[in-house]
């Protein structure tokens, strides 16, 4: 993707601006979960209409990051929606490939993207949390989308991949000015993707130290199942009919808690699909943007 000159900035809540530099093809794990084809992620990078760049911003007295996918011309006298882009996992040195792909389609239909990269990820200092102090740093990008000449504060959106869900939905419990929200994969039950003898369990220790004395305060604080009510964002629910990951049963319950509470919610299961949906990627970011355009009236 060709480099293009930083845009000048509203106020000074972005520090630093740079071009971010794609890892090649074969070089990136799990690549093709998001880019089927050497081809396919070929045109992605090489597309000149957009420019994705990492920003670095300040975030409880840290140094963090997020990656810009943007315009290479963006408009003068208009403002952008911006979706707000939550990636999974946990501590990533780099994930621009998974950032690319979608925000690519998003941006194809005039939104702007930014994915933050949360503290302890690219070389940022902190410790990331899954859902404590680094939900700080998602709600610090808010500062930065108002930096943005050609962004609109006003119309945003949150959209999650599994840990990005429990992001997206403590963010709007904590009173993130979304105005909806789409998740896929998403771990709405921590009890359950922690519990004893499962696969994940010997990594809470790493990532919450206070682990397991403090562990049902740490469930509990990251379980939406568990506060339905306190969630009054839209919720666009996907998940992946045969995703042993995290499995469909944590889009059901959460669908059914939200109705429970009378909350605005839909629910989508994609037959045979695993956990990102890699297979109908293109129609799981469609089903977005068709959610989030229901609820951009100005």
């Amino acid at each position: 993707m060709p480099c293009c000159a930083p845009l000048p900035l509203v106020v000074s809540a972005i520090l630093h601006v740079q071009p971010v530099v794609f890892p090649a093809y074969e070089s990136y794990k799990g690549i093709e979960r998001y880019a089927h084809t050497r081809a396919e992620y070929a045109g992605a990078v090489a597309d000149r209409r957009f420019v994705m760049e990492r920003v670095t911003y300040r975030s409880d007295g840290l140094d963090v990051y997020a990656y810009l996918y943007r315009p290479a011309h963006p408009p003068r006298n208009a403002k952008m929606p911006v979706v707000v882009f939550n990636r999974g996992s946990y501590v990533r040195e780099d994930f621009s490939p998974e950032v690319l792909m979608p925000a690519r389609r998003l941006a194809g239909q005039g939104y702007l993207v930014i994915a933050p990269m949360l503290r302890g990820s690219g070389g940022a200092a902190g410790h990331d949390e899954m859902g404590g102090a680094d939900l700080h740093d998602l709600m610090n990008i808010v500062p930065v989308v108002k930096a943005l000449p050609y962004a609109d504060p006003d119309r945003l959106f949150l959209y999650g991949e599994s840990r990005g869900g429990i992001m997206c939905l403590l963010a709007a419990r904590n009173g993130f000015p979304a105005r909806a929200m789409a998740v896929y994969g998403a771990i709405t039950d921590l009890s359950t993707f922690i519990a004893e003898g499962g696969p994940f369990r010997g990594l809470a220790a790493t990532i919450w130290p206070g682990f397991p004395v403090n562990e049902a305060e740490i469930v509990a604080s990251r379980s939406a199942v568990r506060w339905p009510e306190k969630i009054t964002v839209p919720v666009l629910i996907m998940n992946g009919g045969a995703d042993e990951g995290v499995r469909p049963g944590h889009a059901l319950q959460l669908a059914a808690a939200l109705d429970e509470a009378g909350r605005p919610y839909e629910l989508k299961i994609f037959y045979g699909e695993k956990h990102v949906i890699a297979g109908r990627a293109a129609e799981r970011d469609d089903d977005a943007m068709r959610w989030f355009r229901r609820f951009d009236q100005r």
